[in-house]
This record gives C-alpha cells, sequence and structure tokens, in this order.
C-alpha cells in the first residue's frame, strides 16, 4: 500500500514544484477544441489572436514584464474557465494559459522575488 501511494504521489510533487504556473492539466484537455487553446503559438501577433479568439473580456497592461495581458473566459458544458494570452512589448504572444491575468502577474512577481 505505502509503494503504490509513493508511486502516485512522488510524480505529482514533481510536476508541481517544477511548474511556475501551478495549472490543471485536465483543463488543457477539456478545453484543447477551443480556438484559444488550440490554435494561438508563441510569437503570434496579437492581431492574429484577436481574429482567433475574439475581444477578449478584459485587457490590461502587465506591470512585471512589459506588455499586456487579455483575460478570456472560454464556456464549456456550464462551466466557466479563465483563460490568459499575454504579448510581450511588441505585441507579440509570450504566454498563455489556464490562469487569470492577475494570477500570471502574481506568479511573475514571486519569481522574482
Amino acid at each position: 500500500m505505502f509503494k503504490r501511494t509513493l508511486f502516485f504521489i512522488a510524480p505529482l510533487a514533481l510536476l508541481i514544484g517544477c511548474s511556475s504556473n501551478v495549472q490543471n492539466p485536465v483543463d488543457r484537455i477539456t478545453y484543447r477544441d477551443e480556438p484559444l487553446v488550440r490554435d494561438v503559438e508563441t510569437g503570434m501577433t496579437q492581431a492574429r489572436v484577436l481574429s482567433i479568439g475574439g475581444e477578449p473580456s478584459r485587457a490590461t497592461a502587465r506591470t512585471v514584464v512589459p506588455g499586456l495581458c487579455h483575460d478570456y473566459i472560454l464556456n464549456r458544458d456550464g462551466k466557466q474557465q479563465p483563460y490568459y494570452v499575454s504579448f510581450d512589448s511588441a505585441g507579440r504572444v509570450d504566454g498563455q494559459g489556464f490562469l487569470t491575468c492577475k494570477q500570471l502577474e502574481e506568479n511573475q512577481r514571486n519569481l522574482r522575488r
């Protein structure tokens, strides 16, 4: 019983410990067919992202790293999930994931400490 528990907990702890943006991997599977998740790639222009995902629910200037961040809300089976797409100072995608822009900023601020 102890070995089974250890084999489950050890990889999970490694995944969590190595991740700077704690996100639920199930979200990636659940929303993999959403255009923002499926089609947006690093280096893509802001105009291209807007053509794929439409207007964000909120756009904010980033404070820790220069640039802009778009908050989107993905909907599936009555469940809402936040999703961000961040842009560098040149207007190119430099990140995306299942967090809000506020959570992204907090994570980046904590990493700089």
